[in-house]
């Protein structure tokens, strides 16, 4: 397969580092040309801090990092330190970074880097809030028929909300921002709750991980040994879903990933479903598609490509 260009714009989180690592595990079929941080799981400080503390772990530290907006574009930030911990990676002890920051804004790198590339070869892999992204939409409006595609993890639909009945939290942290990204006219793939969902690591898919024996595998086994006890509480399930690693197995092999090509509209006005992804799943209305929502996923060919790239560190 043809190698993607894509930056990664992420609030790291446990789920994002290990989307992190497989993008970098990945170079002959993904090129990363840099890592946006966005304020979302845990604030600015420490999602900027942490994206390098991953690079570090990979010992991938010729990757570019920069730090983007602090807040959502309308709303006070609401941040979820209740699953991942206070320090966003709570898990595994790992060091302070030595890296540097990039001095770049975030949004500056992102649509720098659309508009000086060819047309129709950058994709976003957007794992948070989506407020990076739909500000560099509004800020230079031009490069929305540059982007190849985005990537996002984001929504639900049958899996209904689990920041809110409703809502999936990257949505509702800024669910204006998701509109502007919805209604751009961009090349649109959702990675929603629905499939995010069946792809849970069980005991014996965190034992692999440990197996790999690495600082990598220890560090992913760990992370999921933390954030599994919010979730197995909450849904009662065998284990923690891994949510942002979808993204990056999405573009490694499509074929592992069914879904539909539908409307998805973003609730911005309700107390209620604020936030919520109204994606019209059956097509009971005349809406015109905007996006390919994921509905389901093979788990074992996932968890399979996850633990093999792991291994390569």
């Amino acid at each position: 397969m043809q190698q993607r260009k894509i930056i990664i714009d992420t609030d790291p989180g446990q789920d994002d580092a290990v989307a992190i690592l497989l993008a970098l595990a990945s170079p002959q079929e993904i090129e990363v040309l840099g890592i946006t941080a966005v304020a979302g799981n845990v604030p600015l400080d420490l999602t900027k801090k942490n994206a390098r503390i991953v690079c570090e772990l990979a010992q991938k530290t010729e990757i570019k990092v920069f730090a983007g907006c602090n807040a959502p574009m309308q709303r006070p930030l609401v941040t979820a330190e209740h699953v991942h911990g206070k320090t966003g990676l709570d898990g595994p002890t790992l060091p302070d970074p030595e890296m540097p920051l990039q001095k770049q804004h975030a949004v500056d790198f992102i649509i720098e880097t659309v508009r000086t590339n060819e047309a129709g070869t950058i994709t976003l892999c957007p794992l948070g809030p989506l407020t990076n992204i739909a500000t560099a939409i509004e800020k230079a409006p031009d490069i929305k028929e540059k982007i190849q595609e985005i990537v996002l993890m984001g929504g639900a639909y049958f899996e209904v909300g689990n920041i809110t009945p409703t809502a999936e939290f990257n949505i509702y942290v800024d669910p204006e921002a998701a509109e502007i990204v919805f209604q751009s006219n961009i090349k649109i793939t959702v990675l929603p709750l629905d499939v995010t969902h069946k792809a849970l690591v069980t005991k014996a898919r965190n034992d692999a991980f440990r197996a790999l024996n690495s600082p990598v595998g220890k560090a992913v086994a760990e992370m999921t040994d933390f954030f599994e006890r919010f979730d197995k509480e909450k849904y009662g399930s065998d284990g923690a879903p891994l949510h942002d690693p979808c993204v990056i197995a999405y573009l490694l092999s499509p074929d592992l990933f069914s879904g539909r090509q539908i409307n998805v509209e973003i609730e911005t006005q309700s107390e209620l479903t604020l936030g919520m992804t109204v994606a019209d799943w059956w097509k009971v209305t005349n809406r015109p598609e905007n996006a390919y929502f994921i509905g389901d996923v093979n788990a074992d060919g996932f968890f399979s490509l996850l633990t093999e790239r792991l291994a390569r560190f």
